[in-house]
C-alpha cells in the first residue's frame, strides 16, 4: 500500500493534547462498577450506559440505548454522508467481579488510579480502556472529515456470554447495516510484538452436581459407608481429563476438530511467542509444555476442559472431618471449529451418566468459535496500520479465548470482522490489579487513525 499521507507531527499533538481528557474519561467509566453478573448491579450497568451514550452524543452520533432482558445496548451512529461506507466499532463496557480482599488488589478496583503510566482499576484494559481509544480516534476522524461513517455498538453483557446481543441485532439488523466490523477487545502476544487475531474460541460452560445425603455428618461415625459427593465429582472430573497433559477423555469430544493448516500453524511459530514470556506474564510457575510449537496450538487451536472451582463441605481453615451432603464442580470447555456446543455438552453428559449416573449436568455459558481470514484487504489494512503506530508489523495468530458478539455480529451483520486489540499479557484480563496504559492508549489511536484513512481510500 501507499504511503500514508497522514502528518505525523499533527497526530502527535492530537495525541498528547486528548491525554489529560482520556484519563479522566477512562477514570469516569472505571469508577462506575458495571458488572453484568451481579444482580444487585442494575443501577451502575444502566449508569454506564447512560455515560456511554453521552459520549458518543459528543461527537455527534445519533444514540439510542436499546433495552433487553438483561442490560441495555449502546447504539451510536454517525452519518457524514449517506454514499460513504459505514464502519462498525464493537467494544463491551461491562466487567468482572473484583474483590479487593478476597483477590489481592493492591488498591480499591473500582478506584481509577495513575501510577508509572498505568491505569489501575477493573475494566481500564477489558475493555473500556481500548474502547476509548478507539472513540477518541473515531472523534480525531471525523474532526479531519475522513469520508466514512461510524456506528458503535457498546455491549453491556460480554462478560456473561452476550445474551440479549442477539435478539437485539436481529430485531435492528436493517438498521445497524455495516460495511465492516473493527472489535477492540484482544491481546497481543507481548508488548514488544503486536498480535491480530482472526479466531476465537468458543466456549460450553458446564455444572456437575452430586447430592449425596441431607446434611453433612461426621466422617468418623460414616466415613468408609456414606458416599463423599466431592470425592465422586473429582472422579468424573479425573475420566473426563488428563490433567497432567490436558487431552480431552470424553469419546466423541476431538471427533470434529478443525485442524489448522500448515500456513496457520508456520504464522503462529513467526508471531515471536516465546514460552518464557507467557510464563513470566500470566506468573505462571510451569506448563504443561515448554515447546514453543505445541504451546501456541495449546492455547490458540486446540480445545480444553478446564475445572474452575468445587464447592461443597468445609473450606475454612485446618480440616473439620465431615462427610459433605453435596458438592458442584465449575468446569468449561473451550471449543474450535468445527465443534458445536450442543453436540459437545450431549457427549459430556452422555458420558458422566455413564460414570456416575446420579450426577447432574447442568448447562451453563455457551459460545460458539469463530474463524475468520487473515488475508485480504482488511488484513492489509490492520497490517498496516499496525505497523505505522507501533513500527512493527503485527503476528496474525488466534485466539484462545471467547467473545459471543463476534459470532453474532458474523451471522446477522454479514461484514467482515477485524480485530485490532490493545490489551497485554500483563494487563490482568479478568485479573486482580488489571490496568491498562498510555503506551498502548496512545499508539492505538495512531494505529486506528491510520486504518480509517486506509478504508477511506486515502493514499
Amino acid at each position: 500500500m501507499s504511503k500514508s499521507r497522514l502528518d505525523p507531527a499533527a497526530l502527535d499533538r492530537y495525541v498528547d493534547g486528548i491525554r489529560p481528557e482520556f484519563e479522566r474519561t477512562l477514570k469516569r467509566l472505571v469508577e462506575i462498577p458495571t458488572v453484568s453478573m451481579d444482580p444487585d448491579r442494575k443501577a451502575e450497568m444502566q449508569a454506564g450506559a447512560e455515560v456511554a451514550a453521552e459520549l458518543l452524543r459528543a461527537v455527534g452520533a445519533d444514540v439510542r440505548i436499546l433495552k433487553t432482558p438483561g442490560h441495555p445496548l449502546v447504539w451510536g451512529r454517525v452519518v457524514q454522508d449517506h454514499s460513504y461506507p459505514t464502519l462498525t466499532l464493537y467494544n463491551h463496557l461491562d466487567v468482572q467481579p473484583a474483590d479487593q480482599e478476597k483477590e489481592g488488589w493492591h488498591h480499591p478496583p473500582f478506584q481509577f488510579r495513575v501510577q508509572d503510566g498505568k491505569y489501575l482499576g477493573r475494566g481500564a484494559t477489558d475493555d473500556k480502556g481500548p474502547a476509548l481509544t478507539a472513540y477518541f480516534a473515531i472523534r480525531h476522524a471525523l474532526e479531519r472529515k475522513v469520508p466514512l461513517n461510524f456506528q458503535f455498538l457498546w455491549e453491556m453483557e460480554e462478560e456473561i456470554g452476550s445474551p440479549s446481543f442477539a435478539g437485539v441485532l436481529k430485531a435492528h439488523r436493517e438498521e445497524m447495516n455495516t460495511d465492516c466490523i473493527v472489535v477492540s477487545d484482544t491481546i497481543w502476544i507481548s508488548r514488544t510484538r503486536p498480535a491480530v487475531p482472526y479466531g476465537l474460541r468458543g466456549v460450553q460452560a458446564a455444572l456437575l452436581r452430586l447430592e449425596t445425603g441431607a446434611k453433612d455428618v461426621h466422617s468418623g461415625l460414616t466415613g468408609g459407608a456414606a458416599r463423599n459427593p466431592i470425592a465422586e465429582l473429582m472422579d468424573v472430573v479425573c475420566r473426563c481429563l488428563d490433567a497432567r497433559t490436558g487431552r480431552v477423555r470424553i469419546p466423541g469430544f476431538h471427533d470434529d476438530v478443525a485442524r489448522p493448516s500448515k500456513r496457520e500453524i508456520d504464522s503462529f511459530e513467526r508471531s515471536g511467542f516465546s514460552a518464557a514470556t507467557f510464563r513470566r506474564a500470566h506468573e505462571l510457575k510451569s506448563l504443561r509444555s515448554d515447546d514453543r510449537r505445541d504451546l501456541v496450538q495449546r492455547i490458540w487451536s486446540r480445545p480444553t476442559f478446564e475445572v474452575h472451582g468445587i464447592k461443597g463441605g468445609y473450606s475454612g481453615e485446618g480440616v473439620k472431618t465431615v462427610v459433605p451432603q453435596k458438592a458442584e464442580v465449575k468446569i468449561s470447555m473451550r471449543l474450535v471449529p468445527d465443534q458445536k456446543p450442543a453436540k459437545i455438552f450431549r457427549l459430556l453428559k452422555d458420558y458422566v451418566r455413564k460414570l456416575n449416573p446420579d450426577v447432574k449436568v447442568v448447562a451453563d455459558a455457551v459460545l460458539e468459535p469463530y474463524l475468520g481470514d487473515f488475508s485480504g484487504p482488511y488484513g492489509e489494512a490492520a497490517r498496516e496500520a499496525v505497523k505505522f503506530a507501533f513500527g512493527k508489523e503485527p503476528a496474525f495468530i488466534r485466539e484462545g479465548g471467547s467473545i459471543g458478539a463476534v459470532v453474532t455480529m458474523d451471522r446477522t451483520l454479514k461484514a467482515p470482522i477485524t480485530f485490532l486489540g490493545l490489551s497485554l499479557p500483563e494487563h490482568g484480563y479478568h485479573a486482580p490489579n488489571e490496568h491498562f496504559d498510555w503506551g498502548q492508549a496512545s499508539g492505538g489511536v495512531k494505529m486506528f487513525t491510520r486504518y480509517f484513512e486506509i478504508l477511506a481510500g486515502r493514499p
